[in-house]
């Protein structure tokens, strides 16, 4: 027998690769083919605390940098990124599986943030009031926290960090990344080339694990936030312990995002863009559209041109040429977790327009594939409906007016997205005021903010106060000082008041 020679991906400490030695890993599957390309390191004890202890040393050096070297840093992240992005979005697709232009769109998004970060200088600007009383001045500062955990999902291995670490690094502070273990490599390459930037060793580590690494950022002292995007439950016990252990903390859930169809809307855009937004990256996006609710008459019409587009996808690897829509699932267990949601349906009396149970793709039978499923007439008491599948399953809900619509989405659980489609000015208007949803589109079924703005949703999709990115990011990723000054006038004095100090 020949010694295993399988590649086991390894931490990024103190500015280099660090191999682990916990003796714990986890399978890398290429969800294409379904074979082990790789398997992961899960860091232990020790490994926690020398990363944890290298981001101590960079934020020590990191932070005493002034604001245009800082600055020049991030503007060099921004170029390499901009030439080499290619590169990234290969490891994304072999990892994730999703095609090579999703993944491309992904980084794409992420860059936004990035060139936010470039402007940093104007964002992390104190204030100054002269003279508040006599011979006294008042004026704030903001500082970097110190070193700053982010815990990173599967589905956007490069989106969602860069939500967070590009703004985190601009203010000063030093980053320690969880990624997911289902597709680690991509935040190697960021790393190598954060480095290749400038960025000082510490600055930006990758710590490589499971539950144990996530406890151990957020047990550990000298983590002063916590950044997560993921499930609810996750989200709600990240945000729990990170709280009760004294950390700013923003935990992003999950989600159940509704489409509102009015009589009087487009029927062909909404169509497209119900296709788009429900199988786009076969579903594994805390934005999907997953329920059209169709205000009748247009449920039947919506549906046959769902339907009709529908068997127009292609369907493989992410990584062929042509280029298919859509590509598998991260694994065969959460394939079979969304096929058992579609069979909860059936139960429950939904009628399967198309069935993507059982869908593979000639020459990689192996693959972890589902197909783009569409149901009708799905109960609003089926967890088919109230819970999120994460997969390429479209459920069509009828109602009667804009009224029921609207009742169902605030009824939910969830608020991060929704959207409605509709050429009626004063509906959308309506709409805007009366939905309780964090981020909606009116015409638009993803509706992502720019970095400018911020991301997060309501209810149980965002647990914290600070969203994601925009002025919000540079808030959670700063904490301010208020200096009250006297400067004494050497022929005056204050001379002695035991009172409450006043403004005169």
């Amino acid at each position: 027998m020949g010694e295993d020679t399988t590649r086991v991906i390894p931490h990024w400490i103190d500015g280099a690769e660090r191999a682990s030695t916990s003796g714990r890993t986890a399978p890398v599957y290429n969800p294409a083919t379904g074979a082990v390309q790789a398997e992961v390191a899960l860091a232990d004890d020790t490994e926690i605390a020398e990363a944890i202890a290298s981001a101590e040393r960079g934020f020590k050096l990191w932070s005493g940098y002034s604001i245009a070297k800082r600055q020049a840093v991030i503007f060099n992240f921004r170029e390499l990124l901009v030439a080499r992005k290619g590169e990234l979005a290969a490891i994304v697709s072999s990892e994730h599986g999703k095609v090579l232009s999703d993944a491309m769109g992904e980084i794409a998004r992420g860059q936004e943030v990035v060139e936010l970060a470039c402007g940093f200088p104007n964002l992390v600007k104190g204030e100054h009031s002269e003279n508040v009383s006599t011979g006294i001045d008042v004026y704030t500062l903001k500082q970097p926290l110190g070193v700053v955990g982010i815990i990173s999902p599967f589905n956007f291995p490069v989106m969602v960090p860069m939500w967070f670490f590009p703004i985190a690094i601009a203010a000063g502070n030093a980053v320690v990344l969880k990624p997911s273990e289902k597709d680690p490599s991509a935040s190697l390459w960021i790393a190598k080339l954060w480095k290749e930037a400038g960025l000082p060793d510490g600055v930006f580590t990758v710590l490589q694990g499971d539950k144990q690494a996530v406890d151990g950022l957020l047990n550990s002292p000298a983590v002063q936030s916590i950044s997560f995007v993921g499930s609810t439950p996750i989200a709600q016990y990240i945000y729990e312990t990170a709280a009760r252990n004294g950390k700013r903390v923003q935990a992003l859930g999950g989600a159940k995002n509704h489409m509102l169809v009015l009589p009087d809307a487009d029927l062909d855009l909404a169509a497209d863009m119900a296709v788009n937004a429900g199988y786009g990256a076969a579903g594994e996006r805390c934005m999907a559209i997953s329920v059209v609710l169709a205000v009748e008459p247009v449920a039947d019409e919506l549906i046959e041109k769902v339907k009709e587009r529908i068997a127009k996808l292609r369907v493989g690897n992410g990584q062929s040429t042509p280029e298919p829509d859509m590509g598998p699932l991260i694994t065969g267990v959460h394939r079979d977790k969304v096929s058992g949601y579609v069979d909860i349906a059936e139960k429950d009396g939904a009628e399967i327009v198309v069935d993507g149970r059982g869908f593979t793709v000639d020459g990689a039978e192996d693959g972890f594939f589902f197909g783009p499923t569409l149901l009708d007439k799905v109960p609003t008491t089926s967890a088919a409906y109230q819970e999120e599948i994460f997969g390429p399953v479209l459920s069509v809900v009828r109602v009667d007016s804009y009224d029921e619509g609207l009742a169902l989405i605030n009824s939910g659980q969830f608020g991060n997205g929704t959207a409605i489609f509709t050429n009626d000015g004063g509906a959308a208007r309506r709409f805007q005021n009366e939905v309780e949803v964090g981020m909606i589109g009116i015409n638009v079924p993803i509706p992502v903010p720019v970095a400018y703005h911020s991301f997060g949703g309501w209810k149980k999709s965002m647990f914290g106060d600070a969203k994601a990115y925009g002025v919000h990011g540079f808030d959670f990723f700063t904490r301010e000082k208020a200096i009250t000054s006297r400067w004494l006038d050497p022929a005056k004095h204050g001379g002695i008041n035991l009172g409450f100090p006043q403004n005169h």
